[in-house]
């Protein structure tokens, strides 16, 4: 379990959108658009060969040619090209990548340990693979491909289903309620549940955590953190998998085993958590 770098991705002063696109509804537009209207970040840098301009923002043929050095790099590129990428922002000086980008089923284990090791060369953080990307409305970052904006606020939530983010997002926003952070964590190849979960038990801009989980990979930094962070401020936590329907779904989703459901009742209760049943319980909780 470690925080290390984690203020890079979570509050940069820089970023770089590699696989930055022009096309209506694509990943790369829509997180394009969503970070430059998110707020007062520092510069924002596009990247593709093959536009020199994206949304009125100057675009660069590659890394190497951008005018500084990212804090940040956003990836939503073909995933075969990600780990050469890493390995590019590593030699520049980026400390954290968000890899929006999934790799093909078949050879997804691969991708991500290639990712993993170039990644780790260079003491940089990675978020993802696989994932909606985070939102911190505090820092003016939406490195996300969500559908509508974060109202500011102090709730944070931590999920392993991008659809649960998009879903809350939708319910908050009618509501007024605002977040510090929204983070889909993707596949955790590295950042995991545990790493966020100490992360934002010690940040003062957050008074309460909301979690879904769909299986627990690194239960000795899950625990770790879960009751470090329980002692300090509320943490709900929404398990799928309840039921064996729900569990196979779960492993299908993430790769995590789900487990007993037993085991992680007790484990909640251990660490000081809160777990609540459902979807619609998890709302009301972030709404009390």
């Amino acid at each position: 379990m470690t925080v290390r770098n984690l203020h890079h991705l979570l509050a940069p002063k820089s970023v770089a959108l590699i696989g930055a696109s022009t096309r209506s509804g694509s990943v790369g537009a829509t997180i394009a658009r969503n970070l430059l209207a998110a707020g007062p970040l520092g510069p924002v840098w596009m990247v593709n060969p093959k536009h020199t301009e994206i949304a009125g923002t100057r675009c660069y043929p590659d890394v190497a040619a951008l005018p500084g050095i990212p804090e940040l790099a956003v990836i939503c590129t073909p995933a075969a090209t990600v780990p050469g990428l890493i390995g590019d922002l590593g030699q520049r000086g980026t400390q954290a990548a968000v890899v929006i980008t999934a790799g093909p089923h078949t050879d997804a284990f691969n991708l991500d340990q290639a990712v993993l090791s170039v990644a780790r060369k260079h003491d940089m953080r990675i978020l993802g693979p696989n994932c909606l990307g985070l939102i911190v409305p505090g820092a003016g970052l939406d490195a996300s491909f969500a559908h509508t904006s974060a109202p500011k606020g102090d709730l944070a939530l931590v999920s392993q289903s991008g659809a649960i983010v998009t879903a809350m997002l939708d319910w908050a926003k009618a509501r007024g309620i605002g977040f510090s952070h929204l983070v889909s964590m993707g596949n955790m190849i590295d950042v995991d549940v545990g790493d966020m979960l100490d992360h934002l038990a010690t940040d003062p801009n957050v008074r309460a955590i909301l979690l879904y989980l769909e299986g627990i990979r690194d239960a000795r930094n899950f625990m770790s953190a879960a009751r470090l962070a329980a002692r300090l401020k509320p943490v709900i936590v929404l398990k799928a998998g309840r039921h064996p329907e729900g569990a196979r779904a779960a492993a299908s989703h993430t790769g995590a085993m789900s487990g007993s459901d037993a085991v992680y009742d007790a484990a909640f209760e251990r660490a000081g958590l809160v777990r609540v049943a459902d979807l619609g319980d998890l709302f009301e909780a972030a709404e009390v």
